[in-house]
């Protein structure tokens, strides 16, 4: 058999159904769409509603704040740092090794246990990961970030600002 002698089961495919050639036969005068209105005349596009506001323009859109001072943070669990073999801990070695990525924040967690005394350097720590290098005989440093305070400076009040 070749690709040339293949063709579809008998009795598969129909031939298509040709409407509106006159008034004898089935698909004769309104061909099947009714009488009158603006349906029979021509096509109407999906979700018109007849002129009225349409559903998805009547239902209320996305809603909620995006915090544009927002600060992504990538974790590292102290249990990662104790893994890892190093001595001195930074952002640098964590991407050299594949734990953060590239122009990231990282922040230590608590997570594990650290079991040797590491020098950890990130931009934050958490209260529990703190205590436990430091309770390991480690130190920590914070790491300044690399564009410093994003937040607008504050506003005081209107009625001290007289």
């Amino acid at each position: 058999m070749k690709v040339h002698d293949l063709k579809p089961a008998e009795g598969s495919n129909r031939r298509r159904k040709r409407v509106g050639r006159g008034i004898g036969g089935k698909g004769g005068k309104t061909a099947g769409r009714g009488s009158k209105g603006q349906r029979a005349r021509n096509t109407v596009r999906v979700g018109f509603e007849g002129g009225q506001m349409p559903l998805a323009q009547r239902v209320p859109k996305l809603r909620g704040f995006n915090n544009p001072f927002r600060i992504d943070y990538q974790a590292i669990n102290l249990d990662t740092i104790d893994g890892c073999g190093l001595d001195v801990v930074t952002p640098a070695s964590l991407l050299e090794n594949g734990l953060v990525g590239k122009n990231s924040l990282v922040k230590v967690l608590g997570r594990g246990e650290l079991n040797r005394a590491v020098t950890v350097k990130a931009h934050a720590f958490s209260a529990s990961a703190e205590a436990a290098i430091t309770a390991a005989g480690g130190s920590i440093e914070i790491v300044e970030k690399p564009y410093g305070d994003r937040r607008p400076p504050a506003q005081g009040n209107a009625l001290t600002n007289r």
